[in-house]
């Protein structure tokens, strides 16, 4: 029955296998009701570490409540950056950049690397790096507020702005 251009579902053609969570766990497609909840890129990732699989024959991307409560307690239950590293593109970045990196931070590569492999190998570098949040955000706010920059302490060059 059609109301208002909505659908109420009585006249659905899907079928039953289409009602059923889009998810795989441990090889098999769950059996559970689809709910309203839908997978997508930014659950993607927690999906994975959960072990499980968006189903490649799902004619839907409905998932079902118990696997919307597993995604969604693990993504609140796991530190803020610590699992899931950020996405930089280093194939953007010139190769004088590619190169100042590498300098900066002592990677070793080939000598005979191309942009495309040496962007690779920088990432994989630039994955490894810690970083202390507090401390940086703490360091930038001083930064800005005495409009210092990190770069004039590192080379000697104090401004007059900047303590010693």
């Amino acid at each position: 029955m059609n109301q208002n251009g909505f659908s109420t579902g009585e006249e659905d053609s899907r079928g039953p296998l289409d009602k059923i969570c889009c998810l795989q766990e441990d090889g098999f497609r769950c059996q559970r009701q689809a709910g309203n909840a839908s997978y997508s890129k930014k659950i993607r990732n927690t999906v994975r570490q959960l072990k499980l699989h968006l189903d490649a024959v799902a004619r839907h991307i409905y998932i079902c409540d118990h696997h919307k409560n597993m995604i969604q307690s693990a993504r609140t239950l796991k530190p803020s950056s610590q699992d899931e590293t950020p996405e930089v593109d280093f194939s953007q970045l010139q190769m004088n950049t590619l190169r100042r990196y590498k300098r900066h931070f002592k990677v070793a590569t080939k000598p005979s690397m191309n942009k495309a492999q040496m962007a690779e190998a920088l990432l994989n570098h630039f994955k490894t790096i810690s970083v202390n949040e507090k401390e940086a955000l703490t360091f930038f706010i001083y930064t800005i507020k005495t409009n210092g920059n990190k770069l004039d302490q590192k080379n000697g060059n104090n401004n007059s702005d900047t303590p010693s």
